[in-house]
């Protein structure tokens, strides 16, 4: 060859590792911050043995124990209050998800921080004062998280969405009873919620089991509550396994 001229070497053209399940969900994680969470609805549950239900389904794998208030008015139906959370607060360690389904919820925020409650949801269309609502929780040590009814507009609650609230829960049935069917027409909340705000925790609640789980997962969701579908399951076990196992495949 001239002088001047230098052998070209041949490239190699180099295939990159196949990335595996578990990298791909530790590095969806480490960007979100999102994991699964699932929280069985204790309203699903023996309530004659509370304390002992909250103990086997937190062992069955459960994340949060997720409590249904409902006050008769809000909602037609009436289950528990502050009492019975700090009741169950003595017998367990788990986070205790509120879910307040009432007509003033600003009026019961010192009682559930006081029986120990984690988080505080309240419905948007329950409240005047949004803001000063979300404060208040917060201030008394609670996380804050808002839920959204079928028929009320997502629009309603964006504009309170900030880093003081934790959560907003998109309803997959009316709320005031257990055991409804999956409205499938609310996913679409979901998708835009996860678009605007990737590392919010989005909860849906009401009919997910493994038969629906996919389209709430699909959608965006990744705080999964599950009454029947997991204390009516042959083994509560393997239900909250099937879930998780969704959410994690879709982060």
């Amino acid at each position: 060859l001239p002088a001047n001229k230098k052998k070209k070497k041949k490239k190699h053209t180099v295939f990159a590792r196949p990335t595996t399940y578990l990298e791909h969900s530790m590095s969806t994680e480490q960007s979100t911050g999102l994991k699964a969470i699932i929280a069985p609805s204790m309203l699903s549950s023996d309530f004659a043995c509370l304390a002992a239900e909250a103990a086997r389904i937190t062992e069955e794998g459960a994340d949060w124990l997720h409590m249904d208030v409902m006050d008769g008015h809000f909602v037609p139906n009436l289950t528990l209050g502050a009492p019975i959370v700090k009741a169950l607060r003595s017998h367990t360690k788990t986070f205790l998800d509120c879910h307040l389904m009432v007509s003033e919820p600003g009026k019961w925020v010192k009682d559930f921080a006081d029986a120990g409650a984690d988080s505080f949801t309240f419905h948007i269309e329950a409240t005047d004062d949004p803001k000063a609502l979300i404060k208040d929780i917060v201030q008394s040590g609670m996380k804050a998280a808002i839920a959204v009814k079928p028929n009320t507009p997502l629009a309603d609650v964006l504009p309170y969405i900030n880093d003081n609230v934790s959560m907003v829960l998109i309803m997959t049935v009316e709320p005031g009873f257990g055991g409804q069917a999956f409205m499938e027409n609310q996913m679409p909340k979901v998708k835009e919620l996860r678009n605007k705000f990737p590392s919010l925790n989005i909860q849906v609640d009401g009919g997910l089991n493994e038969k629906t789980i996919d389209q709430a997962s699909a959608a965006g969701a990744n705080v999964i509550v599950a009454g029947s579908g997991v204390f009516k399951a042959p083994s509560p076990k393997v239900a909250i396994a099937q879930l998780r196992a969704s959410v994690e495949n879709m982060l």
